[in-house]
């Protein structure tokens, strides 16, 4: 299949390009946990004329083509539904991504003093190379939640008059002995402690800097040493996407892996008229650790709410199985860029490019594509035939070569309902670093096949 150049096909929509751009840049600066991300989407649906599924529910409403609905589950994984002219019975369209990226996570009891220096412990989340994460400033996000019911919200290292926080690095003059050691253990999960402090607290003589910074956080944010046990705070990259290269035409961003699927997934939703299949955004949370959990697609979260959807269309729920089983979906998730610094892990004929637009992998899993989901080849032409008729660039992958290479998606969780899944999404570079990079193009492409997807109606 002819790969071709999808800057050069929208040469005269530019400025729409790099206009999409921007809007994606202050999203994945803003939106960096999966929280963040939901409370972006809900904000977003309120203002697009979603309503809140509990309260519809709650009201005993009814629901009719053309009305617009989210569900939000534990702040970390969000559903928004328009209403189709179809019988959902048919079936729906689906594009599901997921919001969460790797990071470095505080333990339950992190802090601790070492030589006046006070210091925070962490259990990195997600598949990460230790040794990207020593040496650069990181930002800590989350949450603080007390016994008495607050829960205090940080993103504290964005700002440029933030202080920023870091895990240390040996200098080369010392590293002799590091430097021998394979790759995987460079640096070590236990030594990814991050350095927050150094000013010990007057009259204190144990555990003084310690003691300072307990005393920063109750007198800045209310909370005890306690309150880090019902936390969840990570460290993460600080600092705002950028444009990446001479001619700005890539983005550089923490955590594009997935939350680059997900915004086209979401502008493709928010603004569209009645369809004629109900439509559906899911953006999930856990899918790099497996998607497990209440809040990754594992959980009954994802039926449950559809359930609540045809009880409130007035369908009995035992058609939910029918609905989903008749469904198809997009997993959107990102796929490699080839990278002429490293093209001995690719087969060209069958690599994802930057540049070339949206990236379908039939399959990915691993070796014998092991936990895939392999899209069946009807369906794999329905979807070239929807992009075909929307003029959208697309390219056909696999993930590295075949000894090498494959990944996890949510693919194959929404496949046991019997539904047509593919994979698909925007090729990056660094996947899984504390920066990965991405065409701006290839995300304008991806946000053009989505609008198709959702408007097919056949």
């Amino acid at each position: 299949m002819e790969k071709n150049s999808a800057w050069k096909k929208r040469a005269a929509e530019i400025g729409n390009v790099f206009a999409v751009a921007e809007d994606y840049k202050a999203f994945i600066s803003r939106c960096k946990t999966e929280r963040e991300c939901v409370a972006w989407a809900v904000a977003e649906a309120k203002a697009a004329g979603f309503r809140d599924l509990a309260e519809v529910t709650e009201k005993g409403e009814a629901l009719k083509a053309g009305d617009k609905v989210y569900a939000a589950h534990h702040g970390k994984t969000i559903m928004l539904y328009v209403i189709g002219t179809d019988d959902i019975e048919k079936g729906m369209n689906l594009i599901g991504a997921h919001i969460d990226s790797p990071r470095l996570d505080l333990k339950p009891n992190p802090l601790y003093e070492d030589t006046d220096l006070a210091m925070i412990e962490t259990h990195y989340y997600g598949g990460i190379k230790k040794y990207q994460w020593v040496a650069l400033p990181l930002a800590l996000h989350g949450v603080i939640c007390t016994k008495d019911g607050r829960t205090v919200t940080l993103a504290l290292g964005e700002d440029p008059k933030d202080p920023v926080f870091g895990v240390s690095d040996l200098l080369i003059h010392l590293a002799q002995k590091q430097m021998e050691k394979s790759a995987s253990l460079v640096v070590e999960g236990e030594d990814l402690n991050a350095m927050v402090g150094s000013i010990p607290l007057a009259d204190e003589e144990k555990e003084a800097v310690k003691k300072a910074i307990l005393a920063k956080l109750k007198e800045e944010y209310g909370v005890e040493e306690a309150d880090l046990v019902s936390a969840e705070l990570t460290f993460l990259p600080a600092g705002p996407a950028r444009d990446y290269g001479f001619d700005r035409s890539m983005v550089m961003a923490y955590g594009q892996d997935d939350k680059v699927c997900a915004y086209p997934a979401l502008r493709a939703i928010l603004h569209m008229d009645t369809p004629k299949r109900t439509c559906v955004t899911v953006l999930s949370d856990k899918e790099e650790v497996g998607s497990i959990g209440a809040t990754g697609m594992q959980s009954r979260f994802f039926e449950n709410t559809v359930t609540d959807v045809l009880r409130a269309l007035g369908k009995d729920t035992a058609a939910a199985a029918g609905a989903l089983s008749r469904s198809r979906m997009l997993s959107a998730d990102v796929t490699v860029a080839f990278d002429p610094n490293y093209p001995e892990v690719m087969e060209k004929k069958n690599c994802g490019y930057a540049g070339m637009g949206l990236g379908f992998n039939k399959y990915v899993g691993a070796r014998g594509k092991s936990g895939s989901n392999d899209a069946r080849a009807e369906y794999v032409a329905l979807i070239r035939r929807i992009l075909d008729e929307a003029d959208v660039s697309y390219a056909v992958n696999e993930l590295g070569r075949v000894d090498l290479g494959g990944g996890g998606t949510i693919s194959h969780f929404t496949a046991e309902y019997g539904m047509d899944v593919i994979d698909c999404g925007v090729p990056v570079f660094n996947m899984h670093a504390p920066w990965e990079i991405t065409s701006k193009v290839d995300i304008y492409e991806t946000l053009k096949g989505y609008e198709a997807f959702f408007a097919y109606g056949e």
